[in-house]
């Protein structure tokens, strides 16, 4: 261990796995669907020694796994918020809808929110008085949920795939992620089905609107899974927000540009302007 820099677990009554590593002023880490908070081992190296951080599994994912915490956006942002201090919330696809979530209730004690890869929708829509176009269709989650079913690994496999796929260093990310899927040992089912369910449902476009802290939307040019411009719209709907593109970069960017990611993460937490980017 570093010296200055301390490793903490945290385990509150709902069972909730948290990782306090680093020193300086907290922030708060969540990753996406089917991983944990290992995944961020890239980013965690290059923040700690600026920020002390506290790593989220989520419920029912990696050491979380036993938690009885529901996997919704309000039960998790609720049992996070019990165990974390005053901080910005940092959160990757699935684990940007709840940091979004938590942040659009003034109760939750969220100072910034940082979007990496995760729009406030993860669905297409194609009516024309609520468009949203610049997502998958629900038939992409559908076909996860029903896979999960009948080959549960294979599944795991076809989503780690597409969250690679595009990104200049694809073979790179999906080697790591894979590695890193199943090392605290795997999600339920049950668990996985309730998170698809989530991205397939959930629709916090007016949270955005009605952010009342700075917002960081950060895109990774070549995700396949949540399309940059559902970001950039996104950002242009909050206040105070912040957009930027990590070119290059699939859906995992932390994994492949983690010196650009903790770059922008620390230059939105340092700066007390806010603005949109192209």
């Amino acid at each position: 261990m570093r010296s200055g820099i301390r490793i903490a677990l945290s385990a509150g009554m709902s069972g909730l796995h948290i990782q306090v590593t680093g020193t300086g002023p907290p922030l708060v880490l969540l990753h996406g669907w089917a991983m944990h908070g290992g995944v961020f081992g890239p980013l965690v190296a290059r923040l700690r020694d600026r920020f002390t951080l506290h790593v989220v599994d989520l419920p029912g994912h990696g050491f979380s796994r036993d938690s009885g915490v529901p996997m919704t956006l309000a039960a998790c942002a609720d049992a996070i918020a019990a165990q974390v201090p005053l901080a910005p919330w940092c959160g990757w696809s699935l684990g940007g809808l709840v940091a979004l979530h938590a942040a659009s209730r003034a109760a939750t004690p969220v100072t910034r929110l940082a979007m990496v890869c995760a729009s406030p929708r993860f669905v297409r829509s194609g009516d024309h008085g609520d468009p949203w176009p610049y997502a998958v269709s629900a038939e992409v989650f559908s076909d996860f949920a029903d896979g999960l079913r009948s080959d549960y690994r294979g599944t795991l496999e076809r989503f780690v795939a597409l969250e690679a796929f595009g990104s200049d260093h694809a073979k790179d990310e999906m080697r790591a992620l894979r590695d890193d899927l199943l090392t605290r040992g795997a999600p339920t089912a049950d668990v996985l089905a309730d998170g698809l369910r989530v991205l397939q449902t959930a629709d916090l476009r007016a949270a955005v609107q009605g952010l009342t802290m700075p917002s960081l939307w950060l895109a990774g040019r070549r995700d396949r899974l949540v399309d940059p411009r559902a970001m950039q719209a996104a950002a242009a709907m909050a206040p105070r927000a912040r957009f930027h593109v990590v070119e290059h970069a699939g859906h995992a960017p932390f994994l492949t540009h983690a010196d650009a990611v903790a770059t922008q993460l620390v230059s939105f937490l340092d700066d007390d302007t806010s603005g949109v980017d192209a």
